[in-house]
């Protein structure tokens, strides 16, 4: 049994009155507990002008040891074999979404089987000035027999209001969702 429906939820960016939501420096006890570090890596020569400079770079973030192979879109010279920055804010974007339901499903004691999602955008080169426009999520989770549909919904709506990477974005990010019963 398959049931499609859709939720849009828009987050227009960070929410600036709660005490989290303090800035790095900040002094005291509301400093953050959990800070990111990435570190980007370019060589070469811009010397030539715009359109002859490499757009490959490479990125890591300890204390994972992967090295992420990133480019420009290619649109913009970049190289298509390689991630470009917009794909992975959508990719967050997906990924922030898909863990924070699947800890509100476990702490509800429902029965996750298996979490898909096309996570979609577009650059916006007309807004001014350029972004990418709403992400759009389209989850497609399969959850036991016999579990509450509607109690499904209600935790995929929590999972995005608890979402640290929407809350941190300027786009609005819309959940859509399909549960299948296994």
């Amino acid at each position: 049994m398959t049931s499609q429906h859709t939720t849009s939820q828009h987050t227009t960016g960070p929410d600036t009155t709660s005490p989290q939501a303090t800035r790095p420096d900040t002094p005291g006890p509301s400093m953050p507990t959990h800070p990111y570090v990435a570190r980007v890596h370019w060589a070469g020569s811009t010397g030539a002008g715009i359109r002859s400079y490499s757009r490959d770079h490479a990125a890591v973030a300890a204390p994972a040891t992967p090295v992420v192979e990133l480019s420009a879109d290619s649109a913009f010279r970049g190289d298509p074999d390689r991630f470009n920055p917009e794909q992975l804010v959508v990719m967050a974007a997906s990924s922030c979404q898909l863990l924070s339901f699947l800890g509100a499903a476990a702490r509800a004691g429902i029965d996750v089987l298996s979490y898909d999602d096309e996570a979609t955008s577009y650059l916006d080169l007309d807004a001014s000035p350029a972004r990418l426009g709403a992400i759009r999520l389209a989850a497609t989770v399969t959850v036991a027999a016999g579990t509450d549909e509607a109690l499904v919904r209600e935790l995929a709506e929590q999972a995005h209001h608890g979402c640290y990477v929407a809350n941190s974005l300027a786009v609005p990010v819309e959940v859509g969702m399909t549960v299948r019963f296994a």
